[in-house]
């Protein structure tokens, strides 16, 4: 009797491993549709968040050629695109620099700051000006880096802002509240004749988003709940929060919409399952 227990057992174990292995170094597409009266035509954004410096087939070919099959208008960078971790003595910043200049050569890309890089820009004692040198490689290459800032795509009736919240805001445990105004003394008013669009790394602030006047929110930060379950959805986020509100997908709230992505890499928890990484496309359909 326990022979086949044990059997049973191993084969499940080895099942487990095999789903974590494969999720944890794929991804898929995922498309999302949301309409507007703002926009003068029908726009297509491709969404990364939370690469980590994963790299997919040689040097992210992979990964850039998936985009380039997409054809997108534009590019959305929800932040950590590396981790804010020394290994080696080292940021490992390279992957993720290299995709966005690659992206950068073939379409207008829109980068927002995670909780990673705000880490390295806000601790300047252990990681000195490397954020300054990354941002500038950046900018050099033609991203647009939107810190606090906005920029409005032209002839398509688009504004995009980038919201850098402070560390603060990305407590594990337990959520730091955040006050009404909040979002408006860090980027100013909300746009009201465009289609006005947040990139903000953090999801849990939805409802302040929304209450501000964002259209649409991009984010990004939980990784899916790196375990997603059956009818139950993400485990754990980051934070330490179990089977969290926002954990991937689309969400809505009095007319506004959040699109949070299931992100690509991991850090710290290097497991994924039943939770691949995903590059989101999100068609904006003029009404």
């Amino acid at each position: 009797m326990w022979i086949y227990i044990l059997i049973i057992f191993f084969i499940l174990l080895v099942g487990a491993l095999a789903i974590i292995y494969h999720d944890t170094h794929s991804f898929v597409v995922r498309g999302y549709d949301i309409t507007s009266n703002k926009v003068n035509r029908d726009y297509t954004f491709v969404l990364l968040s939370d690469l980590h410096g994963y790299i997919f087939g040689n040097n992210n070919d992979k990964l850039l050629a998936a985009i380039d099959k997409i054809r997108p208008d534009a590019v959305l960078c929800a932040g950590d695109m590396f981790t804010g971790h020394k290994i080696k003595g080292e940021i490992q910043y390279q992957a993720g620099l290299h995709v966005l200049t690659e992206l950068a050569g073939r379409y207008p890309v829109y980068m927002g700051n995670g909780n990673h890089e705000h880490k390295i820009k806000a601790y300047t004692a252990e990681f000195g000006n490397l954020f300054d040198r990354y941002r500038e490689a950046l900018r050099k290459s033609g991203v647009i880096v939107l810190e606090n800032d906005s920029i409005n795509i032209a002839d398509e009736n688009i504004r995009v802002t980038g919201l850098d919240l402070s560390l603060d805001y990305f407590r594990k445990v337990v959520k730091r509240e955040m006050d009404q105004g909040h979002v408006e003394r860090c980027v100013g008013k909300s746009d009201k004749s465009r289609m006005q669009l947040l990139i903000a790394h953090n999801p849990q602030y939805f409802k302040e988003y929304a209450e501000w006047g964002a259209d649409l929110t991009v984010s990004g930060h939980i990784h899916g709940g790196l375990i997603r379950l059956p009818l139950v959805g993400g485990v754990v986020s980051p934070t330490i929060a179990l089977f969290p509100k926002y954990d991937g997908g689309k969400y809505e709230m009095d007319g506004k919409t959040m699109i949070l992505s299931r992100g690509l890499g991991t850090h710290s928890i290097h497991v994924r399952m039943f939770n691949p990484g995903e590059v989101d496309v999100i068609h904006i359909h003029k009404v």
